[in-house]
């Protein structure tokens, strides 16, 4: 068992863009319905980002919101974490980008690229780099335009993704909020072609001919997927139960990564939990990938859905292969 020396989750933070696009309006563009959506994966609608919303913008004003929630002022805050796949440029940062739209100081910002688990693994880099002192209010961010790497005639993919960014403060001194307990992380880099976008970086530069093969869109092996998520985010789960001599009744709430809802049932059934305590937004909002886990957990904390000494459980699976979970404490 860890130490993280007192780091809290002090204010949450999420942004929606205004275009919602439902199944309906899918089967207008695709061969598919509303009811073969559902089924498969829970999602009814999603929301997608206009032109001028960028996943920097997003993640800006999830910032601003979680900002003051933590009820601090924004040059407190002195470190920048934004996870995303969905970068508004490789470089700079996306976090550089953020800092700067929010006026912030100079301060160390930079991106964590984990795919769907990046909001978990930023959670642990944040919080060591807060052990040693030098940080005491972080902005952790995830933030996704996933809709500006879809390939909009492949059925199989389209309908699952949406566009939309969370955030919270991480504060380096006991307040009310979310206590950080502990977090674990893991990755398996020998089946990336599982859920990938092969294009676009240095071994395959964008050409003519790979913008023709569609090589530039992201691209998943759904069934396999589905597979590994589950038994990942069921080991996430039951690493972070053993560490700390819990088991799942004792858990209060589940956030897990907002994929699809057959996984999320699976991962129940799994470890024998109720699905009563696994926190769905996936039907309003569809896959959001790294912004998925900060969005609910901004929505589960405006809903009060806890009380005092109530145990939460982030539990995430991604592209990599990567995966994590993170236990905290509420101490409102």
């Amino acid at each position: 068992m860890r130490d993280n020396n007192g780091v809290f989750i002090s204010g949450t933070g999420s942004y929606a863009p205004s275009k919602t696009l439902t199944n309906c309006d899918l089967a207008r563009m695709v061969d598919t319905s509303d009811q073969w959506i559902i089924n498969r994966t829970g999602i009814r609608e999603r929301r997608i980002a206009g032109t001028e919303e960028k996943t920097s913008t997003m993640g800006s004003l999830a910032s601003a919101a979680a900002i003051k929630a933590a009820g601090i002022h924004k040059d407190d805050i002195d470190l920048v974490l934004v996870a995303t796949l969905t970068p508004d440029m490789f470089f700079p940062s996306t976090a550089c980008l953020v800092q700067t739209q929010l006026g912030l100081r100079q301060v160390t910002s930079f991106d964590v690229g984990a795919a769907c688990s990046g909001f978990i693994f930023a959670l642990e880099i944040a919080s060591n780099m807060m052990k040693n002192g030098n940080f005491r209010h972080a902005l952790v961010i995830g933030s996704e335009k996933l809709s500006s790497i879809l390939d909009w005639e492949d059925r199989k993919t389209c309908v699952l993704f949406g566009d939309g960014a969370g955030a919270v403060v991480l504060s380096s001194q006991d307040r009310l909020g979310y206590e950080v307990i502990d977090s674990y992380t893991a990755s398996d880099g020998s089946q990336p072609k599982l859920l990938h976008m092969p294009g676009g970086g240095s071994a395959c530069p964008a050409t003519p001919e790979s913008l023709g093969q569609g090589r530039h869109f992201l691209k998943m092996q759904g069934q396999k997927v589905f597979k590994v998520a589950v038994r990942f985010m069921e080991q996430s789960v039951r690493k972070m139960l053993d560490r700390h001599g819990l088991i799942p009744e004792d858990i209060d709430l589940f956030i897990p990564h907002q994929a699809n809802l057959r996984i999320i049932e699976a991962l129940a059934r799994s470890i024998k939990a109720p699905k009563e305590k696994f926190f769905v937004n996936l039907d309003r909002w569809g896959n959001t990938s790294a912004a998925s886990i900060p969005i609910a957990l901004d929505e589960a904390s405006r809903k009060n859905r806890l009380q005092s000494g109530d145990y939460v459980l982030l539990v995430a699976f991604g592209a990599g292969l990567t995966w994590g979970s993170t236990l905290l404490k509420w101490k409102y």
